[in-house]
C-alpha cells in the first residue's frame, strides 16, 4: 500500500480521489467464469491489480470464490502470499529467475516457465529437492514475447521431475475477433499441449474469453476486464469499477487572448471562466490530454485547455453555473460520463496502461463488495 494511501483524513483533503468498486470486480469475475464455465476462472492482479490495490481486491475475489491468481513477478506473488495466506494458487508469470527457486517453493508459488532454460533449472531443484515441484508452461504460438518456442517444445517434455499442471499460451491479437492470427495459435497450441495430456490449458485472457467456446480450454485468465475496461465490442458487459476525481484549487475570469499554461498552447477566444484541479501527470493523467481531454460536472463535459502538467489541469468551465465551482469541488475524469476506455481513447492509449499509471497520491477509497 502506498504511503499516500495511508493518509489522514485531514491530510486526504486536497488529493485527487480514486474510488475502487469492489462489488463491480466481483460482479465483473462472475460475468466472466459464467461465460467461461465449466472452465475455471482466475484473475490477473500483476502490478497492484492494475493500479487500482491487490491488497484489498484479492481477498474480495478470494471470497466470491476464485482460486488462483496470476501474478508477473515473484515480489508480486511474496506479497499476495501474504495477503491471501495458504488455501490460493499463486502463478508467477515471468517465472524464476536463476537462483530464485527456493523463493518459490518457500512460499507455495508456481513458476509459470517460459524458456527451456528456466524449465531446466527448475528440473534440477526438483532434483535437488527430491520430489517432483509443480510448475506451469508457457508456449509461444506466436507472440514472440514470452514462452518456449516450437523448436524446443520437445526437449522441455522430456525433462525428469518437471511437474507440470497447466500449459498456457497467449494470444497477440484477440481485441480483433477477425484477426486470422487467432484460429493460427489456437490451432498451434491444440498440437504443443499434446506433449502434456494430463496437464490443464489456459489460451483465453480478458479478450480471449469472447472469442468463443474454442478459445477458453480448462482455465481462462481475465486481468483488464475485471477492472471494467471492455473485452469485447460495446457494449461493455462489464460493470465499471473505477471513478477518478479531481479537487478545484481554483476559479478564475480570463479575458480575450488570455494564454493558458506552459507554452500557451490555449487562448481564450472570448471571456472565459477557468477552473485548475489538481490532478497532473504525476497522479498518471496523460500529457496527451492536454487540449484534449475534459473533467466532468456531472454530466457536463469542461474541456482541457492548455497543457496537463505534474500537479494541475486547467479547464474551461465557462458552460457551469457560476455557483457549482468552488475550491474543493470535484470534478470526475472517470466517472458516469466518460468510463477508462473513452479517456484512454481521448489521450491516445489504452485502459491497461490508463489504470496502470495511476498514481499514489490519490486519497483511495474502497467500496465493499
Amino acid at each position: 500500500m502506498g504511503a499516500m494511501q495511508r493518509v489522514t483524513a485531514e491530510a486526504a483533503a486536497g488529493l485527487p480521489v480514486l474510488t475502487v468498486d469492489l462489488g463491480a470486480i466481483v460482479a465483473n469475475w462472475e460475468v466472466l467464469a459464467a461465460r467461461a464455465r465449466p472452465a475455471e476462472c482466475a484473475a490477473v492482479v500483476k502490478a497492484d491489480a492494475y493500479g487500482l490495490g491487490a491488497a484489498a481486491i484479492a481477498p474480495a475475489l478470494a471470497r466470491a470464490g476464485c482460486r488462483t491468481f496470476f501474478v508477473a513477478h515473484l515480489a508480486e506473488g511474496i506479497a499476495l502470499r501474504r495477503v491471501l495466506g495458504g488455501a490460493a494458487g499463486i502463478q508467477v508469470l515471468h517465472g524464476p529467475a536463476p537462483g530464485s527457486e527456493a523463493a518459490f517453493a518457500a512460499h507455495d508459488l508456481v513458476p509459470v516457465l517460459n524458456s527451456s532454460a528456466q524449465a531446466a533449472g527448475w528440473a534440477a531443484f526438483a532434483r535437488e529437492a527430491g520430489r517432483p515441484l509443480p510448475a506451469s508452461l508457457h508456449l509461444d504460438t506466436g507472440m514472440a514475447r514470452l514462452g518456449v518456442p516450437p523448436a524446443e517444445v520437445a526437449t522441455v517434455a522430456a525433462l525428469h521431475r518437471l511437474d507440470v499442471g497447466l500449459v498456457i499460451s497467449h494470444l497477440a491479437c484477440a481485441d480483433e475477433p477477425s484477426h486470422p492470427a487467432n484460429a493460427e495459435q489456437r490451432a498451434a497450441f491444440t498440437v504443443l499441449r499434446g506433449q502434456w495430456p494430463l496437464a490443464r490449458a489456459s489460451l483465453a485472457a480478458s479478450f480471449g474469453i469472447y472469442l468463443g467456446a474454442g478459445y477458453v480450454f480448462d482455465l481462462v485468465r481475465p486481468g483488464a476486464a475485471l477492472f471494467g475496461v471492455a473485452p469485447t465490442a460495446p457494449p461493455n458487459p462489464m460493470r465499471a469499477v473505477v471513478r477518478v476525481q479531481a479537487p478545484v484549487l481554483q476559479v478564475r475570469e480570463v479575458a480575450t487572448g488570455t494564454g493558458v499554461g506552459y507554452a500557451h498552447t490555449w487562448r481564450a477566444a472570448a471571456p472565459a471562466r477557468l477552473a485548475t484541479l489538481g490532478v497532473g501527470y504525476a497522479d498518471g493523467l496523460p500529457r496527451s490530454l492536454s487540449n484534449r481531454g475534459a473533467a466532468w460536472l456531472g454530466a457536463l463535459r469542461l474541456p482541457i485547455v492548455g497543457r496537463v502538467s505534474m500537479d494541475s489541469i486547467t479547464v474551461d468551465a465557462s458552460a457551469a453555473p457560476e455557483a457549482a465551482l468552488a475550491p474543493g469541488t470535484l470534478l470526475d475524469l472517470i466517472g458516469p460520463h466518460c468510463d477508462v476506455d473513452t479517456l484512454a481513447a481521448e489521450a491516445g492509449t489504452t485502459g491497461y496502461e490508463l489504470l496502470t499509471r495511476l498514481g499514489d497520491r490519490f486519497d483511495r477509497r474502497y467500496l465493499p463488495a
